[in-house]
């Protein structure tokens, strides 16, 4: 009678398996709250520039999501560390979600304070042109988008732009902060609006150096090298993947 040989499979390959789709499920959470508060912050600026107070505030009402999403992937991150005790690139991947989710709910505490700054200038009229305004939220979704994409891609030269993209941001910025300075000198009954606006821009100014931390650390996932001097010394590092001096990881 002929026997039938069982083939097994190694049980560190199927920890392994499992580890990498458990990775896979963390990322795929971290890019849905990414879009979410993308999606809340470009909402706050239209609310803004629309005067619609209703929109306005249900993006108030969606910062508790935003912090429910937070806790949960705070703690998927934490049951991987505990559980798998990951080593090298894995461990900081894991290390990099837990500080890119603590950038991505404050991008959307901005979004609730620019929706904010929306219900309270609902009766005034319009400071300066909004033009650069929708213009910079635009800017500030893309890096947003492009940090998040970088590290699902492991593409460091996207997130070397995303960081170069924050200049376009900074000139926007003290370029509109002018125009509004400028507005309540010729008009001082401006200047409680202007004060708000100055916060709009501001907010948004913050979400992208936020959006930058995002895209630093992704270099820094990829090289092991630390993003001061990752982003320094561009075009010199390489994704551990292709180093032969990778830690052996589980």
């Amino acid at each position: 009678m002929t026997q039938i040989r069982e083939e097994r499979i190694p049980i560190m390959t199927v920890v392994r398996h499992a580890f990498d789709e458990e990775l896979q499920l963390l990322q795929n959470e971290l890019l849905e709250m990414g879009s979410f508060v993308e999606h809340m912050l470009d909402q706050a600026v239209q609310s803004l520039c629309n005067r619609d107070e209703d929109l306005a505030k249900e993006i108030v009402r969606r910062d508790d999501e935003v912090d429910e999403m937070d806790v949960n992937i705070e703690m998927h991150c934490l049951r991987l560390l505990a559980l798998q005790q990951p080593m090298a690139r894995d461990l900081r991947l894991i290390g990099t979600v837990l500080k890119t989710i603590t950038d991505l709910e404050r991008i959307g505490d901005h979004s609730v304070d620019i929706a904010k700054a929306a219900i309270a200038l609902k009766d005034y009229p319009h400071v300066i042109s909004l033009v650069d305004v929708p213009l910079m939220k635009q800017k500030v979704c893309n890096m947003i988008r492009g940090g998040l994409e970088s590290f699902t891609q492991h593409n460091i030269e996207l997130a070397y732009d995303v960081c170069e993209m924050d200049n376009e941001v900074d000139k926007l910025y003290r370029r509109m902060r002018r125009a509004i300075i400028a507005a309540t000198q010729i008009n001082p009954e401006n200047l409680e609006a202007a004060t708000t606006m100055l916060l709009v821009i501001y907010y948004l100014e913050r979400c992208a150096d936020h959006a930058v931390n995002v895209a630093e650390r992704v270099v820094f996932v990829e090289t092991g090298v630390l993003r001061q001097l990752a982003l320094s010394h561009r075009g010199e590092y390489v994704p551990e993947e292709n180093n032969n001096d990778e830690i052996t990881e589980r």
